[in-house]
């Protein structure tokens, strides 16, 4: 099923029309003789090597996470994860599992969203990263949350929950970094109730020719280097950059949803598409 999806994306690219097109027919090459390896960025790595370089990747930026987000968005991170929990529409009285979701941003619009209306609900962080729960925490002191969210170390491909435990999954700029996306997805629908939803906040793919092209000039020439200014780091940023490019598009995304057991699957792009919003139900 990978490898469908991947041929799926060689059809976009001319024979040698980008360095990024090389390297996807390279990796094409070499996922169709040994299934044990994955992509970290536009590099070919062993699925062990992936997980443990993504968790560094994660300690390395934690401290500087939200403000990188800020300067590498212009702030419009903001409004994007201000729509997804607009879509979402938190409920009183639910139980959302908030996964990748270690510095909080997600999990505290969840709860002041229904504060404002004088409702309130239980919500888990988890994240496989500890630095990044450490950074929520102190967040969750400095807003006043630090009693209505429980925070868990775990791995998404294998959630340390039971099933229909919960009515909310949500991951924000998240899934993208995980190894197995399908084992991501089949654990989001076991541990939803009936009736729950799965709701993903990600970057996806710009359609536009001429602003996919400035798009990419911005985030391959700019954002590593505002990395190494402001975060001191200039690999953990060409990673980030480049994980983007190598996520399904929006729909080839939508399908791997609706695989997974999900029904009334869709997605709403925002900013052409920069990032997008995916929703499905565990019926």
């Amino acid at each position: 099923m990978f490898l469908a999806r991947f041929s799926k994306s060689l059809l976009i690219c001319k024979p040698n029309n980008s360095p990024k097109c090389r390297n996807l027919i390279d990796q094409f090459r070499y996922f169709s003789t040994n299934t044990n390896q994955t992509h970290f960025g536009f590099e070919t790595v062993s699925e062990k090597e992936k997980e443990e370089r993504v968790y560094q990747v994660f300690h390395n930026v934690a401290d500087k996470y939200d403000l990188m987000n800020d300067v590498m968005s212009a702030g419009i991170h903001r409004l994007w994860k201000d729509c997804f929990i607009k879509s979402v529409g938190p409920i009183s009285d639910t139980n959302l599992l908030d996964v990748a979701g270690g510095t909080g941003d997600i999990s505290f619009r969840y709860l002041q969203y229904l504060k404002n209306s004088s409702k309130s609900a239980t919500v888990t962080v988890l994240d496989i990263n500890q630095a990044m729960l450490n950074v929520g925490r102190d967040k969750a002191k400095s807003k006043g949350f630090q009693n209505e969210i429980t925070w868990v170390q775990g791995n998404a491909e294998n959630l340390p929950f039971s099933e229909n435990q919960f009515d909310v999954y949500t991951v924000a700029y998240g899934i993208r970094n995980m190894t197995h996306i399908d084992k991501v997805l089949k654990e989001a629908y076991r541990v939803l109730k009936p009736g729950g939803r799965f709701a993903c906040l990600e970057f996806s793919r710009v359609d536009n020719f001429f602003l996919r092209n400035l798009y990419d000039n911005y985030s391959f020439h700019i954002i590593p280097v505002m990395g190494k200014l402001i975060a001191g780091d200039y690999k953990s940023y060409k990673y980030l950059v480049e994980s983007i490019r190598q996520f399904p598009d929006q729909e080839t995304f939508s399908e791997m949803i609706e695989e997974a057991g999900f029904s009334n699957v869709n997605h709403e792009n925002l900013m052409f598409g920069v990032s997008a919003i995916h929703s499905g139900f565990k019926i």
